[in-house]
Protein backbone atom coordinates (compact mmCIF):
# COMPACT_ATOMS: atom_id res chain seq x y z
CA UNK A 1 0.00 0.00 0.00
CA UNK A 2 1.29 3.49 -0.87
CA UNK A 3 2.25 5.54 2.17
CA UNK A 4 0.27 8.69 2.92
CA UNK A 5 2.46 11.78 2.50
CA UNK A 6 2.88 14.51 5.10
CA UNK A 7 3.88 18.17 4.97
CA UNK A 8 5.17 19.33 8.37
CA UNK A 9 5.10 22.91 9.64
CA UNK A 10 7.37 22.96 12.70
CA UNK A 11 7.06 25.93 15.02
CA UNK A 12 9.50 28.03 17.03
CA UNK A 13 9.90 27.84 20.80
CA UNK A 14 13.43 27.12 22.04
CA UNK A 15 14.03 23.77 23.73
CA UNK A 16 10.34 22.90 23.38
CA UNK A 17 11.27 22.21 19.76
CA UNK A 18 12.73 18.88 20.84
CA UNK A 19 9.11 17.73 20.96
CA UNK A 20 9.22 17.89 17.13
CA UNK A 21 11.48 14.82 17.21
CA UNK A 22 8.80 12.81 19.00
CA UNK A 23 6.18 13.88 16.46
CA UNK A 24 8.44 12.79 13.59
CA UNK A 25 9.06 9.43 15.25
CA UNK A 26 5.32 8.76 15.60
CA UNK A 27 4.69 9.58 11.93
CA UNK A 28 7.49 7.33 10.73
CA UNK A 29 6.53 4.45 13.03
CA UNK A 30 2.97 4.61 11.77
CA UNK A 31 3.85 4.42 8.09
CA UNK A 32 3.62 8.05 6.98
CA UNK A 33 6.06 9.58 4.49
CA UNK A 34 7.27 13.08 5.43
CA UNK A 35 7.91 14.65 2.05
CA UNK A 36 8.14 18.31 3.04
CA UNK A 37 9.19 20.33 6.10
CA UNK A 38 8.93 24.05 6.80
CA UNK A 39 10.33 25.37 10.07
CA UNK A 40 10.92 28.49 12.10
CA UNK A 41 13.73 28.68 14.66
CA UNK A 42 13.92 25.29 16.46
CA UNK A 43 11.47 23.99 13.89
CA UNK A 44 13.99 24.88 11.20
CA UNK A 45 16.80 23.22 13.15
CA UNK A 46 14.98 19.93 13.80
CA UNK A 47 13.30 19.95 10.39
CA UNK A 48 16.54 20.70 8.56
CA UNK A 49 18.40 17.95 10.35
CA UNK A 50 15.58 15.54 9.51
CA UNK A 51 15.71 16.64 5.85
CA UNK A 52 19.41 15.78 5.59
CA UNK A 53 18.76 12.34 7.08
CA UNK A 54 20.67 12.90 10.30
CA UNK A 55 17.93 13.13 12.92
CA UNK A 56 19.02 9.92 14.68
CA UNK A 57 22.56 11.24 15.10
CA UNK A 58 21.29 14.58 16.38
CA UNK A 59 18.90 12.87 18.79
CA UNK A 60 21.66 10.72 20.27
CA UNK A 61 23.79 13.83 20.74
CA UNK A 62 21.07 16.03 22.26
CA UNK A 63 19.95 13.26 24.63
CA UNK A 64 23.49 13.29 26.04
CA UNK A 65 23.72 17.07 26.46
CA UNK A 66 24.11 18.39 30.02
CA UNK A 67 23.81 21.93 31.39
CA UNK A 68 27.61 22.11 31.36
CA UNK A 69 27.65 21.16 27.70
CA UNK A 70 25.15 23.92 26.92
CA UNK A 71 27.25 26.46 28.79
CA UNK A 72 30.30 25.44 26.76
CA UNK A 73 28.38 25.93 23.50
CA UNK A 74 27.35 29.51 24.29
CA UNK A 75 30.04 31.80 22.84
CA UNK A 76 29.26 35.10 24.56
CA UNK A 77 29.74 38.21 22.41
CA UNK A 78 31.00 41.63 23.48
CA UNK A 79 28.86 43.24 20.77
CA UNK A 80 25.56 44.98 21.51
CA UNK A 81 23.53 43.16 18.83
CA UNK A 82 23.34 39.84 20.66
CA UNK A 83 24.67 38.11 23.78
CA UNK A 84 25.63 34.93 21.92
CA UNK A 85 27.48 34.73 18.61
CA UNK A 86 26.03 31.30 17.81
CA UNK A 87 29.02 30.14 15.78
CA UNK A 88 30.02 27.46 18.26
CA UNK A 89 26.60 25.79 18.23
CA UNK A 90 26.31 25.81 14.43
CA UNK A 91 29.92 24.65 13.93
CA UNK A 92 29.32 21.79 16.37
CA UNK A 93 26.28 20.67 14.36
CA UNK A 94 28.14 21.01 11.04
CA UNK A 95 30.99 18.88 12.36
CA UNK A 96 28.59 16.32 13.82
CA UNK A 97 26.17 16.05 10.89
CA UNK A 98 27.92 17.46 7.82
CA UNK A 99 26.84 20.35 5.59
CA UNK A 100 24.34 19.96 2.74
CA UNK A 101 22.69 22.30 0.27
CA UNK A 102 18.92 22.66 0.62
CA UNK A 103 18.21 22.32 -3.10
CA UNK A 104 19.93 18.92 -3.17
CA UNK A 105 17.85 17.29 -0.43
CA UNK A 106 15.36 14.49 -1.03
CA UNK A 107 12.88 16.16 1.36
CA UNK A 108 11.55 19.60 0.40
CA UNK A 109 12.76 22.01 3.09
CA UNK A 110 12.09 25.66 3.91
CA UNK A 111 13.68 27.57 6.79
CA UNK A 112 11.89 30.78 7.72
CA UNK A 113 13.71 33.85 9.04
CA UNK A 114 12.63 37.48 9.51
CA UNK A 115 14.24 40.42 7.69
CA UNK A 116 13.81 43.23 10.20
CA UNK A 117 15.12 45.88 7.83
CA UNK A 118 12.43 45.11 5.23
CA UNK A 119 9.83 43.81 7.69
CA UNK A 120 9.16 40.60 5.80
CA UNK A 121 9.69 36.86 5.98
CA UNK A 122 12.64 35.25 4.24
CA UNK A 123 12.21 31.67 3.00
CA UNK A 124 15.46 29.76 2.58
CA UNK A 125 14.98 27.12 -0.12
CA UNK A 126 18.52 26.90 -1.43
CA UNK A 127 22.04 27.31 -0.16
CA UNK A 128 23.93 25.76 2.79
CA UNK A 129 21.40 24.35 5.21
CA UNK A 130 23.20 25.43 8.38
CA UNK A 131 23.36 29.03 7.17
CA UNK A 132 19.58 28.89 6.80
CA UNK A 133 19.19 27.34 10.25
CA UNK A 134 21.48 29.94 11.84
CA UNK A 135 19.40 32.76 10.36
CA UNK A 136 16.16 31.15 11.52
CA UNK A 137 17.29 30.61 15.15
CA UNK A 138 18.76 34.10 15.70
CA UNK A 139 16.52 35.05 18.62
CA UNK A 140 16.64 38.85 19.13
CA UNK A 141 19.14 40.10 21.72
CA UNK A 142 20.22 36.55 22.52
CA UNK A 143 21.86 35.51 19.22
CA UNK A 144 23.60 37.89 16.85
CA UNK A 145 21.59 38.47 13.65
CA UNK A 146 22.58 36.62 10.47
CA UNK A 147 23.54 39.19 7.85
CA UNK A 148 22.62 38.71 4.16
CA UNK A 149 23.34 41.51 1.65
CA UNK A 150 23.61 44.00 4.48
CA UNK A 151 20.22 43.08 6.01
CA UNK A 152 19.87 41.62 9.50
CA UNK A 153 17.93 38.35 9.57
CA UNK A 154 16.55 37.13 12.88
CA UNK A 155 14.39 34.36 14.34
CA UNK A 156 11.56 33.38 11.99
CA UNK A 157 9.18 33.19 14.94
CA UNK A 158 9.07 36.97 15.03
CA UNK A 159 6.80 36.99 11.96
CA UNK A 160 5.75 33.37 11.47
CA UNK A 161 6.03 31.04 14.49
CA UNK A 162 4.12 28.24 12.69
CA UNK A 163 5.14 28.38 9.00
CA UNK A 164 2.25 26.69 7.20
CA UNK A 165 2.28 28.86 4.06
CA UNK A 166 5.55 27.42 2.66
CA UNK A 167 3.81 24.02 2.36
CA UNK A 168 1.01 25.32 0.09
CA UNK A 169 2.62 24.05 -3.10
CA UNK A 170 3.11 20.53 -1.76
CA UNK A 171 1.11 17.69 -3.24
CA UNK A 172 0.99 15.85 0.09
CA UNK A 173 -2.01 14.06 1.57
CA UNK A 174 -1.95 15.86 4.94
CA UNK A 175 -0.44 19.02 6.42
CA UNK A 176 0.47 18.80 10.11
CA UNK A 177 1.44 21.90 12.11
CA UNK A 178 3.22 21.73 15.47
CA UNK A 179 2.62 24.86 17.54
CA UNK A 180 5.11 25.28 20.39
CA UNK A 181 3.37 28.40 21.73
CA UNK A 182 0.06 26.89 22.79
CA UNK A 183 -1.64 28.15 25.99
CA UNK A 184 -0.02 27.11 29.23
CA UNK A 185 -1.32 24.10 31.13
CA UNK A 186 -1.18 23.02 34.74
CA UNK A 187 1.98 21.12 35.64
CA UNK A 188 0.02 17.98 36.53
CA UNK A 189 -1.53 17.95 33.04
CA UNK A 190 1.84 18.15 31.30
CA UNK A 191 3.13 14.87 32.67
CA UNK A 192 6.68 16.30 32.66
CA UNK A 193 8.38 16.60 36.07
CA UNK A 194 9.33 20.09 37.22
CA UNK A 195 12.93 20.64 38.21
CA UNK A 196 14.04 22.85 41.06
CA UNK A 197 16.23 24.92 38.73
CA UNK A 198 13.25 26.04 36.65
CA UNK A 199 12.37 28.68 39.22
CA UNK A 200 15.84 30.23 39.18
CA UNK A 201 15.97 33.47 37.18
CA UNK A 202 17.99 33.22 34.00
CA UNK A 203 18.97 29.54 34.19
CA UNK A 204 21.72 28.64 31.70
CA UNK A 205 21.94 32.12 30.15
CA UNK A 206 22.29 33.84 33.54
CA UNK A 207 25.07 31.50 34.58
CA UNK A 208 26.96 31.89 31.32
CA UNK A 209 26.82 35.67 31.31
CA UNK A 210 27.72 35.76 35.00
CA UNK A 211 30.81 33.62 34.42
CA UNK A 212 31.83 35.76 31.45
CA UNK A 213 31.34 38.98 33.41
CA UNK A 214 33.50 37.64 36.25
CA UNK A 215 36.23 36.82 33.75
CA UNK A 216 36.39 40.26 32.10
CA UNK A 217 35.65 42.42 35.13
CA UNK A 218 33.43 45.41 35.79
CA UNK A 219 32.95 46.25 32.11
CA UNK A 220 30.08 43.73 31.94
CA UNK A 221 28.63 44.16 35.43
CA UNK A 222 25.70 46.06 33.95
CA UNK A 223 24.82 43.05 31.80
CA UNK A 224 24.64 40.78 34.81
CA UNK A 225 22.11 43.05 36.51
CA UNK A 226 19.92 43.12 33.40
CA UNK A 227 19.14 39.38 33.33
CA UNK A 228 15.65 39.88 34.77
CA UNK A 229 14.92 42.31 31.94
CA UNK A 230 15.95 39.64 29.42
CA UNK A 231 13.66 37.12 31.09
CA UNK A 232 10.74 39.52 30.86
CA UNK A 233 11.61 40.21 27.23
CA UNK A 234 11.53 36.52 26.29
CA UNK A 235 8.30 35.88 28.16
CA UNK A 236 6.85 38.77 26.15
CA UNK A 237 8.28 37.25 22.98
CA UNK A 238 6.61 33.93 23.79
CA UNK A 239 3.28 35.67 24.38
CA UNK A 240 3.60 37.51 21.07
CA UNK A 241 4.44 34.29 19.23
CA UNK A 242 1.40 32.61 20.74
CA UNK A 243 -0.90 35.31 19.41
CA UNK A 244 0.67 35.28 15.93
CA UNK A 245 0.57 31.48 15.84
CA UNK A 246 -3.18 31.46 16.49
CA UNK A 247 -3.68 33.98 13.69
CA UNK A 248 -1.56 31.99 11.22
CA UNK A 249 -3.33 28.73 12.02
CA UNK A 250 -6.73 30.41 11.60
CA UNK A 251 -5.71 32.04 8.31
CA UNK A 252 -4.01 28.94 6.84
CA UNK A 253 -5.67 25.98 8.57
CA UNK A 254 -3.69 22.74 8.27
CA UNK A 255 -5.28 19.31 8.45
CA UNK A 256 -4.09 18.90 12.01
CA UNK A 257 -2.45 21.00 14.75
CA UNK A 258 -0.41 19.51 17.58
CA UNK A 259 -0.39 21.99 20.48
CA UNK A 260 2.69 22.08 22.73
CA UNK A 261 2.13 24.30 25.82
CA UNK A 262 4.44 27.28 26.19
CA UNK A 263 5.27 26.33 29.79
CA UNK A 264 6.46 22.82 28.94
CA UNK A 265 10.07 23.83 29.69
CA UNK A 266 12.46 26.77 29.71
CA UNK A 267 13.98 28.39 26.62
CA UNK A 268 17.34 26.63 26.96
CA UNK A 269 16.37 23.37 28.71
CA UNK A 270 18.02 21.19 26.06
CA UNK A 271 19.33 18.89 28.78
CA UNK A 272 15.72 17.69 29.19
CA UNK A 273 15.66 16.03 25.77
CA UNK A 274 14.33 12.66 26.99
CA UNK A 275 11.20 14.19 28.53
CA UNK A 276 10.57 16.64 25.68
CA UNK A 277 10.93 14.08 22.87
CA UNK A 278 8.63 11.70 24.73
CA UNK A 279 6.07 14.49 25.22
CA UNK A 280 6.01 15.21 21.48
CA UNK A 281 5.50 11.51 20.75
CA UNK A 282 2.62 11.25 23.23
CA UNK A 283 0.91 14.35 21.82
CA UNK A 284 1.21 12.97 18.27
CA UNK A 285 -0.25 9.63 19.39
CA UNK A 286 -3.10 11.46 21.12
CA UNK A 287 -4.02 13.82 18.26
CA UNK A 288 -3.02 12.38 14.89
CA UNK A 289 -4.94 9.08 14.63
CA UNK A 290 -8.28 10.83 15.09
CA UNK A 291 -7.30 13.74 12.82
CA UNK A 292 -6.20 11.44 9.98
CA UNK A 293 -9.26 9.23 10.36
CA UNK A 294 -11.45 12.31 10.07
CA UNK A 295 -9.74 13.23 6.80
CA UNK A 296 -10.44 9.82 5.30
Amino acid sequence: MTKKTISLALGSGGARGLAHIGVIHWLEENGYDICSVAGSSMGALVGGIYAIGKLDEYERWVRSVSKSDMLALLDVSLGMDGLIKGDRIIDTLRNLLGERRIENLDVTFTAVAANISRRKEVWFRKGPIFDAIKASISLPLLFKPFVVDGDDLIDGGILNPVPIAPTFGDQSDFTVAVNLCAPQRERAELGVPKRREESEEGSIISRKIGEFADAVGDKLTRRRTDIRAYNILYKSFDAMQGTIARQKIAAYPPDCVIEIPANLCGLMDFDRADDLIEYGYRKAAEVLPEAFAGQG
